[in-house]
């Protein structure tokens, strides 16, 4: 995996407390998927600023005693199963997120983001 590339998060999610789930847009008091702690913790990290290096930096720095040797490796294969399942994306260049991903859906106008991501799905077709 190229640790240069850029990643970012392409689901809609909610988070209360340190619990990060991913949620529909339309139905956001449907049955929520919680993500488990270190896909919550990457997914919410997955701005589109940061590269896959500054995120095993900045994990890295968590540990006051020194990361775990196995941690770049634990944090490649997350995102790996996480690209894999679309969840996060992959890119050269860093992106700005769009409005109905840039912040738990608990921050959002709802109805703002629904109209931002009908007009984004329109564009693609």
């Amino acid at each position: 995996m190229d640790t240069s590339q850029y990643f970012y998060r392409n689901v809609i999610f909610s988070k209360s407390g340190s619990e990060i789930s991913l949620i529909d847009i339309n139905n956001p008091e449907a049955e929520k998927q919680v993500l488990e702690s270190w896909f919550g913790n990457i997914f919410q990290l997955a701005d589109g600023q940061h590269s896959i290096d500054e995120l095993i930096g900045f994990v890295s720095k968590q540990y006051p005693s020194g990361p775990p040797p196995n941690l770049k490796e634990t944090i490649i294969s997350v995102i790996e199963r996480m690209t894999e399942s679309k969840l996060i994306i992959l890119t050269d260049v860093a992106i700005e997120l769009p409005y109905y991903l840039s912040a738990p859906v608990e921050r959002l106008d709802l109805e703002k983001a629904r109209i931002l991501m009908e007009q984004d799905q329109a564009n693609l077709n």
